[in-house]
C-alpha cells in the first residue's frame, strides 16, 4: 500500500507541478497584453495597499455582509491560506506513518488549530453547498445568483474542500492512535481536540492496519491536491477555483488604496496608459507616432487591471443578485458580461501571444498582423459589441441597459471594476461607432447647443427665482464675486429647468433664506456638468462642458481662499467633486442635505410644525453608493415632528436604483420591467403617505411611477427631503418671509 500510495502522489505531484507553473506562466503573459495603467494609479501608497488588503482578507469585509455566507466562507478561505503545512505533513507520512512536522509535531497550540481549522473548513463549505442547493437556478430561476454560474466547477471546488478537510481530520485521528492518545496511558488529547473521538474508534487496529490507513488516507488527500491543482492548470479561466490565488492581487491593485469601491468618478479616458486630453489629442499623435484608442473595442484595448479583473470573477452572483437591470428582466448580468469578457480573453490569448512572440501582433495592436487563421481568425474577428447575429461577445442590449448605480461593484467581494469597462465599451461605441440608442441623440445634441439635455434657452435657468418671494442673489448681477457669499448654489440643469425638480430647488433656496446663510447662484452661466454624456460615452463632450464650467467657476472664485458649493443634484454633486479635479477644478462641495443637516443641528432651521404621516426614503445611488452619504437624510426626516419613517427592504448600501442612472434618463425602457416601476412597488409594499428622496432624477422617475397608478396611488406624495423640512420649519400661520434687497 505505501509504495503504490508514493508512486500515485508522485506522479500526479509532478504532473500537477508542471501544469499548474505552466498555466501560472500563461496568466501572467495573458495580463500583459492588456494596456498599461496612468503611471501612479495601481501602486501608489504599497504600505496601505497591503493594510487593505489584510482587512478585506481578514475581516471579509464585503463577504460578511452576507452573514452566514461570509462566516462560512470567511472559514474556507482561512483553512486554504493557513493549513497548507498540512501537505507537507502528509508527503512525510507516506514515508512514514506516525511522522510529524518538526517542532510543530506535538506543539498542542498549532495541533488545536490544525483540528478547530478543518473542522470549521468542512462546516463551511457544507453551508455553502446547503445554500446553493437551496437556491439552485432550476428552483428560483433569474432571482438565484447563481444562474448562468458554471456548476460544475463550483461543485468540484466545493468537493474537494469537504474531501481534503476530512483527510486531515482521519490523519489526525490517525496519527493520535499511533501515538497511543486513545489508550490508558494517553497524554495528547488536548492537540486532539476534534479527532479523539475518531481516535478512540480506530484504537484497538494492528499497527499495521493503521499505518495502511494512513498511507490510503494520505494518498487520497495528495492526489486529491493534485488534480484540483491540474484541473487548475488546464482551465485557467477557472475562476471560481483561481479566485484563490489573484483576488490578493485584483485587491492590491485596486482602484483606491484606503479600500474604498471603484465608485464616484468615473476614471479619465485612456490610450498606451495615457488620459486623453482632447485639445492636445492630435499633436500628441503626431509627437508620439501612435493611433489614440478611443474606449474599447477588443479585448486587448482593456488594461491589464481589467483583464486581471476578469479572470478573478468566482462566479458568486451577488452582483447579479442586486443589478436594477437583472432584477427587472433585462439581459444585463454584471456576472455574466464579465464571464463572457473572461472568456473572450481566455480564447483570444494564445493568438495574440503567438502573434506578439512573432514580432507581429502584440498588446494593442492588429492581431490580423501575424497571419492568424481558421479558428483563430474567428475568435479575434468577433466584435466585442454587437448582436447574436454578429457573433458580439457582449450585446448592445446588455451594454445600454446599466444604470451605472455601482450595486456591483459594491458588493463585488474581489474588488471587480464593472461600471468602469461598461463605460469603456460605451465610449468606442459613442464615439467612433456613433452606435447608442437613437433618443440618447437627442440629449447629446441639446447638450452640443444649449448646455442643457431639454434644450431650453439660458435665461429659461432664472424663472424659478420669479417663483419666490424673496430675491435670489445672482452672480454678476447681484453680487460681484463669492466672497460676498457662503456657498455657490448649482442648481443644476433638472433644479432649474425640470418643474418637479424646480420645487425642490425652490425648497431648499427658501430655506437658505430662513436660516440667514447667504448664497448666490450663477444663472444662465451655468451649464450642464457633462454626468450623462460621460456616462452614455461621449468623453469628449464631457471634457467640453466640464472645462468650460471649470473655467466659469475659477473665474467667480478668482483667488478666495474657500470655493464652497452646495447642490441639490446628487450627479453634479458627483462630477463637480470627484471629476472636476481630473479638468482642474477643485472645490468644496457638499449635497443640500448634508448642508440642511447642519443647519438644524446649529439651531438655524428648527422643525416646529408636524407632517403626519408615514414616509420611506429612497436613496439615490449617486448620493449613497457613490458618496456614501447616508446619514444627512435620514436624520433631517427623523427631525420633522410627525413623521414615522420606515425602510424599504433594499436600502443604504444595498438601495435598489431609480433607472435614471448612466443616461438612462434619457432612454426608453422596452425590455423587461421599468425599474422605477419595481422600485415603486417596492415602496408602496409599506403603504406610505410619503416618498422621499434627494435627488432630481429619483424624483421625477419615482413620481412618473407613482403618477402611472392613478387611484391605487393617489395620495401617495412624492418630495425631496428639503420639502418635507420646509413643511415642518414654516409655521401654518406664518407670514411669508419678508422679500430681501438686493
Amino acid at each position: 500500500m505505501q509504495l503504490v500510495a508514493i508512486v500515485v502522489t508522485l506522479v500526479l505531484g509532478a504532473v500537477a507541478v508542471a501544469l499548474f507553473g505552466r498555466a501560472v506562466a500563461h496568466i501572467v503573459r495573458s495580463l500583459r497584453l492588456g494596456q498599461p495603467v496612468p503611471a501612479g494609479t495601481r501602486a501608489d501608497e504599497p504600505g496601505r495597499r497591503t493594510l487593505t488588503l489584510a482587512r478585506e482578507f481578514l475581516g471579509h469585509t464585503r463577504m460578511n455582509r452576507w452573514g452566514v455566507v461570509g462566516v462560512a466562507h470567511w472559514f474556507v478561505a482561512i483553512g486554504f491560506l493557513t493549513l497548507a503545512l498540512t501537505i507537507v505533513q502528509a508527503i512525510g507520512q507516506l514515508f512514514e506513518a506516525d511522522w510529524t512536522l518538526p517542532v510543530l509535531g506535538g506543539f498542542a497550540p498549532y495541533e488545536v488549530y490544525v483540528e478547530l481549522i478543518s473542522a470549521l473548513t468542512v462546516l463551511g463549505i457544507l453551508t455553502l453547498i446547503t445554500i446553493r442547493l437551496l437556491s439552485l437556478p432550476s428552483r428560483a430561476g433569474r432571482k438565484s445568483r447563481f444562474t448562468g454560474s458554471t456548476a460544475w466547477q463550483a461543485y468540484f471546488v466545493e468537493y474537494v474542500i469537504v474531501i481534503i478537510g476530512l483527510c486531515i481530520l482521519v490523519l489526525r485521528a490517525l496519527e493520535g492512535t499511533l501515538h497511543g492518545v486513545a489508550g490508558p496511558d494517553g497524554g495528547y488529547e488536548a492537540g486532539y481536540l476534534v479527532s479523539y473521538p475518531l481516535a478512540v474508534a480506530f484504537d484497538g487496529l494492528s499497527t499495521g492496519t493503521l499505518q495502511n490507513l494512513v498511507y490510503l488516507v494520505a494518498m487520497i488527500k495528495l492526489a486529491t491536491t493534485a488534480i484540483w491543482a491540474i484541473t487548475l492548470g488546464l482551465r485557467t479561466d477557472m475562476g471560481v477555483a483561481w479566485h484563490r490565488f489573484l483576488a490578493f492581487p485584483n485587491i492590491w491593485f485596486k482602484r483606491n488604496a484606503d479600500g474604498a469601491p471603484a465608485l464616484g468618478p468615473l476614471q479619465p479616458m485612456t490610450s498606451g496608459g495615457k488620459p486623453i486630453d482632447f485639445e492636445t489629442v492630435f499633436e500628441d499623435e503626431e509627437e508620439d507616432g501612435e493611433e489614440t484608442q478611443f474606449g474599447v473595442s477588443k479585448i486587448e484595448h482593456f488594461s491589464w487591471k481589467g483583464l486581471l479583473d476578469f479572470s478573478t470573477c468566482t462566479e458568486c452572483g451577488r452582483c447579479q443578485s442586486q443589478c436594477p437591470a437583472w432584477n427587472t428582466g433585462k439581459p444585463l448580468s454584471p456576472k455574466l458580461l464579465v464571464m463572457s469578457l473572461r472568456d473572450h480573453a481566455h480564447a483570444t490569448a494564445p493568438y495574440l501571444l503567438a502573434g506578439a512572440a512573432a514580432g507581429g501582433a502584440g498588446a494593442g495592436s492588429d492581431p490580423g498582423v501575424a497571419g492568424a487563421t481558421g479558428d483563430g481568425a474567428g475568435v479575434l474577428d468577433r466584435p466585442l459589441v454587437g448582436t447574436a447575429e454578429e457573433n458580439g461577445v457582449i450585446d448592445p442590449d446588455v451594454l445600454w441597459s446599466c444604470t451605472t448605480c455601482g450595486a456591483c461593484v459594491e458588493q463585488c467581494p474581489v474588488d471587480i471594476e464593472h461600471v468602469d469597462h461598461i463605460v469603456d465599451m460605451r465610449r468606442y461605441q459613442v464615439m467612433i461607432e456613433s452606435s447608442f440608442p437613437s433618443e440618447a441623440g437627442t440629449m447629446l445634441k441639446n447638450l452640443e447647443r444649449k448646455g442643457n439635455p431639454w434644450g431650453l434657452a439660458k435665461k429659461k435657468r432664472l424663472e424659478w427665482t420669479k417663483e419666490v418671494s424673496f430675491d435670489v442673489p445672482v452672480l454678476g448681477q447681484d453680487v460681484e464675486d463669492l466672497t460676498e457669499v457662503d456657498y455657490l448654489y448649482w442648481v443644476g440643469c433638472a433644479g432649474a429647468l425640470e418643474d418637479r425638480a424646480k420645487k425642490t430647488t425652490k425648497a431648499f433656496a427658501e430655506l437658505l433664506h430662513i436660516a440667514g446663510t447667504r448664497f448666490a447662484i450663477m444663472g444662465g452661466e451655468e451649464t450642464c456638468t457633462g454626468d450623462s454624456a460621460r456616462r452614455l460615452g461621449n468623453e469628449f463632450l464631457f471634457q467640453q462642458l466640464g472645462q468650460q464650467n471649470v473655467e466659469t467657476l475659477n473665474e467667480a472664485f478668482g483667488e478666495s481662499a474657500t470655493k464652497k458649493i452646495v447642490t441639490t443634484c446628487p450627479h453634479c454633486f458627483n462630477t463637480i467633486a470627484n471629476e472636476y479635479p481630473q479638468l482642474g477644478g477643485v472645490y468644496e462641495v457638499i449635497h443640500h442635505t448634508q448642508l440642511l443637516q447642519h443647519l438644524v443641528d446649529a439651531g438655524k432651521l428648527v422643525p416646529v410644525t408636524p407632517v403626519d404621516g408615514l414616509v420611506t426614503y429612497h436613496d439615490p445611488c449617486y448620493l449613497g453608493r457613490h458618496n456614501n452619504v447616508y446619514t444627512p437624510p435620514r436624520e433631517i426626516i427623523g427631525r420633522v415632528p410627525g413623521l414615522r419613517n420606515e425602510e424599504m427592504h433594499r436600502h443604504k448600501e444595498r438601495g435598489f436604483c431609480c433607472g435614471a442612472g448612466g443616461a438612462r434618463m434619457w432612454m426608453e425602457e422596452r425590455i423587461g420591467k421599468r425599474v422605477n416601476d419595481e422600485r415603486v412597488d417596492e415602496a408602496l409594499s409599506l403603504n406610505p403617505d410619503i416618498v422621499s428622496t434627494a435627488c432630481p432624477f429619483c424624483l421625477v422617475m419615482l413620481s412618473d411611477s407613482v403618477n402611472a397608478r392613478g387611484e391605487q396611488a393617489e395620495r401617495v406624495r412624492v418630495v425631496d427631503v428639503a420639502q418635507l423640512l420646509l413643511d415642518s420649519v414654516k409655521t401654518k400661520d406664518a407670514d411669508e418671509p419678508e422679500k430681501v434687497r438686493s
